[in-house]
């Protein structure tokens, strides 16, 4: 299963969610971080992970093999051991790498496409803030899943607004997640004509071990497994996962002539239903 995660808009936490995403995905699978974010990697800085194996190596190996056991090789371990192929700082060069990775004509699947074919593997991307001349586009639309994260303040919905009948045809599973405190989950849906899946709360603490602070320490007795921000990742992750016996629903392609749009109240995130997902 091959699992995109994007924003339209900001930095909503895209890299970090993604983290907690694979690091909370239900077993039996194995699951694998791939920062296929064009504007550059941020996993190899807030780890201390060496600068090869990642994305760089990966792309100049992809060229010579393409089995798929080629992504694995290239990855390095993240405190609670969960394997991530990490980007360099350096945008040029992580959108050089992306490119070489994209398919082509010679390869009807691109590198992380094969691996995710493989049994049980999740390869989770983390494509970072993304339009339709990204980089990392050829992995957004060999997805299985994209998730969609947005804030939920007036500014980032609109945003969001004029892009998802395009993120629609992009992948056949999208799915919209909230972050943080703003509109409830029904307002929003009732404005874009798309209910999102649920609301990542604010979770300082789970974000911060995410992010690599005190790292094995934290991870080992407050990370992903304990965290606000882990549990809820949990729940999408065991939602979006095959075995599911529901599978997300196709985001709707806005109608041309939406109806006038209702004043939407902003809400305190612990109000919505004790900051849960759903």
């Amino acid at each position: 299963m091959l699992v995109s995660v994007i924003s339209m808009k900001g930095s909503p936490g895209v890299t970090t969610f993604a983290v907690a995403l694979a690091a909370r995905w239900p077993a039996p699978a194995r699951p694998i971080v791939v920062e296929a974010d064009p504007s550059g990697g941020d996993i190899a800085m807030r780890f201390s992970l060496q600068s090869s194996p990642g994305l760089v190596s990966l792309a100049a190996a992809a060229r010579r093999e393409a089995d798929s056991g080629l992504l694995w090789r290239h990855a390095q371990a993240l405190p609670g051991g969960l394997p991530v192929v990490a980007a360099p700082p350096d945008a040029d060069r992580a959108r050089g790498a992306l490119l070489a990775l994209a398919p082509s004509s010679h390869s009807h699947t691109g590198v992380l496409r094969n691996a995710a074919n493989a049994p049980d593997t999740v390869v989770v991307a983390d494509c970072g803030r993304i339009d339709h001349a990204t980089a990392a586009m050829g992995i957004v639309r060999e997805s299985d899943v994209l998730v969609l994260l947005t804030r939920a303040h007036a500014d980032d919905l609109a945003h969001v607004a004029r892009r998802l009948p395009v993120v629609g045809r992009w992948t056949p599973r999208p799915v919209l997640l909230l972050v943080g405190e703003g509109y409830s989950p029904t307002e929003v849906g009732r404005e874009l004509g798309v209910l999102p899946l649920g609301r990542v709360p604010h979770d300082e603490h789970g974000a911060a071990v995410l992010r690599g602070g005190r790292a094995r320490l934290r991870w080992t007795r407050s990370g992903p497994s304990h965290s606000a921000l882990g549990k809820c990742a949990h729940r999408i992750a065991t939602f979006l996962a095959p075995t599911s016996p529901s599978l997300p629903p196709r985001i709707p392609v806005l109608p041309p002539q939406m109806p006038p749009p209702v004043a939407m109240r902003p809400v305190d995130e612990h109000a919505v239903r004790g900051g849960r997902t759903s």
